[in-house]
């Protein structure tokens, strides 16, 4: 299985541990799209997380709008560990959701096999800067639709034509907070980033 560089070429290194491949994997997306939350609710080890309370500095460059009771934010990463299977282990990192922080994707998607991309149909433009990054360097990402509660529920056609996808770009509707569906979203990359090596 290959995975991609940050500059854009694939190559077929793989982590090994004992006993196993080890692969990296991306969260990333908007602010306040729920990535410390999908990266804490399937990790099998205790997160990392580097969140920090909002300051009153900081609002005015933060777009509260649809997440007003948010008062923290991720200001480096956040960091978790599953093992899809014996001998397969991802490590995810959650990336920081606003621009002053985006000096750290580039360091973070070295070496990532792929990338979950969370949007929310309330704010689906605040995704499309994570969709141009990925594409830009050719690291194959699936869009996982974060169903917030009291939200209107679109079909994944929908999301697809909203965010001018490629065909071949998965979509999936999930709930972060759920360790399964934020599962089955990893393995859902893992298939993506296989079949895109399988037809290079």
């Amino acid at each position: 299985m290959a995975f991609g560089h940050s500059d854009g070429t694939v190559g077929a290194r793989r982590d090994r541990l004992p006993g196993g491949i080890s692969l990296k994997i991306l969260v990333a997306g908007g602010f306040g799209v729920g990535k410390t939350t999908m990266v804490g609710s399937v990790s099998e080890i205790r997160p990392l997380r580097t969140e920090e309370r909002l300051s009153e500095v900081g609002r005015p460059l933060d777009d509260l709008a649809g997440v007003e009771a948010k008062d923290t934010t991720t200001v480096a990463m956040d960091f978790g560990r599953i093992d899809l299977r014996p001998g397969l282990a991802l490590y995810l990192f959650g990336t920081p959701g606003q621009d002053r922080f985006w000096f750290v994707w580039d360091e973070l998607a070295r070496g990532a096999l792929g990338a979950v991309v969370l949007a929310d149909t309330r704010r689906l433009a605040d995704c499309f800067p994570s969709v141009d990054f990925f594409e830009q360097r050719g690291i194959p990402f699936v869009i996982a639709v974060n169903c917030f509660e009291g939200t209107p529920v679109f079909a994944v056609a929908d999301v697809r034509a909203a965010l001018d996808l490629d065909p071949q770009v998965p979509v999936v509707l999930c709930d972060a907070r759920r360790r399964e569906d934020s599962r089955d979203v990893l393995v859902r990359l893992v298939e993506h980033a296989a079949d895109r090596s399988r037809t290079r």
